[in-house]
């Protein structure tokens, strides 16, 4: 056989194998991008799990050891039931008033305490209510400061505040204040007053800090 009787035989063979190692190579080629689109994707997050409304509800974001007095303001939610839910100040009487539940004493009693009480009146409107009582403004406890500052006057009581605190928040002393000679006058449980020295010179300069009592529910920081 002459050459050019070859040469169609040997262009078939190379042809036929170009073929196949071209769909070989596609072969191993569309699988992997497969994999490589399918391993980018992510599923779609979860939803977050929703509270749970009795854990809301039942939530106690107070300090039960807080007795409410007079002027305080309430946050008062009975679940489920907005047209009873509401802000209420207690009253000079020390009592408040609620839809459907009417008069209810609140003075001298702790949040809890009062909860409880609600609760039992609104049982004969609705069944097994869940009543939460948060105090949003403590105007009850107060104290008084005198003489010579820039404010003398009354201020409400906050958790932990002391003389010097108190003095600062009455804007501090007016000319000739006797800084050395300021008192604290505090009820005790008899109905008399104790008297309760207090040296500011010394307190800044950190001698006898003790003197720098945390203050009580109707307190008097007199400054001569």
């Amino acid at each position: 056989m002459t050459n050019a009787m070859r040469r169609p035989a040997f262009r078939g063979v190379t042809i036929l194998c170009s073929c196949v190692l071209l769909c070989t190579s596609l072969s191993h080629s569309l699988p992997a991008q497969a994999g490589s689109t399918g391993g980018t994707a992510s599923a779609p997050p979860a939803p977050a799990p929703a509270s749970s409304p009795e854990a809301t509800a039942n939530g106690k974001p107070h300090d039960n050891t807080y007795v409410i007095g007079n002027d305080d303001v309430l946050a008062i939610n009975v679940w489920k039931e907005p047209d009873i839910s509401r802000v209420v100040p207690v009253r000079s009487d020390g009592n408040i008033s609620l839809p459907l539940v009417g008069e209810v004493q609140a003075a001298g009693h702790t949040p809890h305490q009062l909860e409880a009480g609600i609760a039992a009146k609104l049982k004969n409107y609705i069944s097994e209510p869940e009543v939460t009582v948060i105090v949003q403004e403590i105007r009850s406890q107060k104290f008084n400061v005198l003489g010579m500052v820039t404010r003398p006057g009354t201020y409400p009581l906050t958790n932990s505040m002391t003389v010097l605190d108190a003095i600062a928040l009455a804007g501090g002393f007016r000319d000739f204040a006797k800084q050395k000679s300021i008192y604290v006058l505090r009820e005790k449980p008899d109905g008399t007053q104790a008297r309760l020295d207090f040296n500011y010179k010394d307190v800044v300069k950190g001698k006898n800090s003790a003197q720098n009592v945390r203050l009580q529910p109707r307190d008097t920081i007199v400054v001569p």
